[in-house]
């Protein structure tokens, strides 16, 4: 019986659609599938376009893609955007995209930059070796190496996490892009990779060669982009440069789980701390009004663990925090710019205007710009409705408050007192060791819960228990 043909084997093709925007002008979709190579999409889009079709260049990342590539080799997913070129010149001009490595003058091949979905940063976020409250990391090659089926140098993980501002309104994989700082079209291609994160978050360090017709642009401007949905050119998303995969197992540094996802601390200890424990700790900061003003960075937060020189700078992280509670965070931290520069927050509940009167000035008239002030006019000192008579001090310790409460009320409201009168009117000192000891009903026979004591002793006349008490008020009520 013979055997099944090597066409029944095979595996189905995938099918995707990317967007082709040709010259760096009008764009129109492709259908490919995972077998497609780069000069079978060239020659559909020179017939499209009328042109031959070795006269084009197809850009993708940051890098000419070869022809002899298939697309699922160059990490074209569903709806990638991809940039089509002519070549300047004539044949004599051509670069050589035949499959084959560019050699320099000695004749050894020369490094090309690698592709941007390729890129990991972890190594530059992780420490190799970390001590105080963070794990210890040990080099695991044969735990980083990619798995079976899997092409050699791709990261089996998600090398860049972003808050995508768009439908997802959450943290979520992104993608590294980038873009001709000269006339902003995705057809610069790089002429060496970046290696940490310094050469994307730092403008005009890395550089190459902008393939678009008659731009003369070499800077290289990077940008990312949501990895959970398809996007427009437009739509760019926050890099979170401090959030990625746990490729390492590290325990997160509050709750001792190992999580996928984490934050590493920019301390010199790199503690890491899971998303989850990282938003409640935003949020009771938050509540306590203990962010951080700093100068520089804005309202932000240290390592959790106290470190010095930890603040994050990157604000976009406690997006975390959600759409109310970022709100709020912005709210708290304009407000905390006010009272940094001198000035004072309207004390109508409600309100809450920032004003910045003069800095000797004690009348203060809430007049916020465009119509937004409430109009009360307050004392800057103590905040109350404004008086020509000296301020009444508020008691030792005693805060001040936003709304008044009746003194009587607060008296019963005190929890501490509450429990004390309790104790008092339910309860007597054990003779011997005086640990208060409750009497619920019952005979006057009492006895210490103590251990150390168990003195058996009379609640009626406090003393030892004896004959007496047993004849004159054994059962007395």
């Amino acid at each position: 019986m013979g055997e099944c043909g090597d066409c029944c084997k095979r595996m189905p093709l995938e099918s995707r659609r990317v967007f082709v925007r040709f010259n760096s002008s009008h764009g129109f979709p492709v259908e490919v599938d995972s077998a497609t190579s780069i000069f079978q999409l060239k020659e559909v889009v020179a017939k499209r376009q009328g042109v031959p079709a070795d006269q084009l260049r197809v850009i993708f990342a940051g890098k000419e893609l070869k022809n002899d590539l298939m697309v699922q080799s160059c990490d074209l997913d569903q709806q990638s955007i991809v940039h089509v070129v002519m070549k300047p010149g004539g044949k004599g001009q051509e670069r050589n995209t035949a499959g084959n490595s560019p050699r320099g003058a000695t004749g050894a091949p020369e490094r090309e930059p690698e592709s941007l979905t390729r890129v990991d940063f972890s190594s530059s976020v992780l420490p190799t070796d970390s001590v105080g409250l963070a794990v210890i990391l040990n080099e695991d090659r044969e735990k980083d190496a990619p798995p079976a089926g899997k092409p050699a140098g791709r990261p089996t993980y998600n090398s860049f996490y972003v808050y995508c501002k768009g439908p997802c309104q959450t943290v979520q994989p992104g993608k590294l892009r980038v873009r001709c700082g000269t006339c902003r079209q995705a057809t610069l291609t790089l002429a060496q990779g970046p290696s940490c994160w310094d050469d994307v978050l730092i403008p005009n360090r890395m550089s190459g060669e902008c393939q678009s017709p008659h731009c003369p642009g070499t800077t290289a401007e990077f940008f990312f982009k949501c990895g959970a949905h398809p996007t427009s050119d437009e739509e760019t998303s926050v890099a979170l440069n401090l959030i990625t995969t746990n490729s390492r197992d590290i325990t997160c540094i509050t709750c001792m789980d190992v999580r996928s996802r984490v934050l590493v601390f920019q301390c010199n200890h790199r503690h890491v701390i899971c998303l989850d424990c990282f938003y409640l700790y935003c949020v009771t900061r938050l509540n306590d009004r203990q962010f951080v003003p700093d100068p520089q960075l804005g309202y932000s937060l240290p390592c959790v663990a106290g470190c010095p020189d930890s603040l994050v700078k990157e604000l976009h992280h406690f997006r975390i925090l959600g759409e109310e509670q970022y709100n709020r965070y912005q709210q708290y931290g304009a407000e905390e710019c006010v009272l940094q520069m001198g000035g004072v927050l309207c004390p109508r509940p409600g309100c809450g205007a920032g004003l910045l009167p003069e800095p000797q000035q004690r009348k203060v008239t809430c007049e916020g710009g465009d119509g937004l002030g409430c109009g009360l006019v307050f004392c800057r000192d103590c905040k109350e409705e404004y008086h020509e008579s000296e301020c009444i001090p508020l008691a030792s310790g005693a805060a001040a408050q936003a709304y008044r409460v009746d003194e009587k009320a607060a008296e019963r409201a005190r929890w501490e007192e509450s429990s004390k009168e309790t104790i008092k009117k339910t309860t007597k000192p054990c003779p011997r060791c005086h640990v208060p000891v409750e009497k619920n009903g019952g005979c006057m026979h009492m006895k210490c819960p103590q251990p150390q004591c168990q003195l058996e002793w009379c609640w009626n006349c406090g003393c030892e228990w004896n004959r007496s008490c047993m004849g004159a008020h054994w059962f007395d009520v």
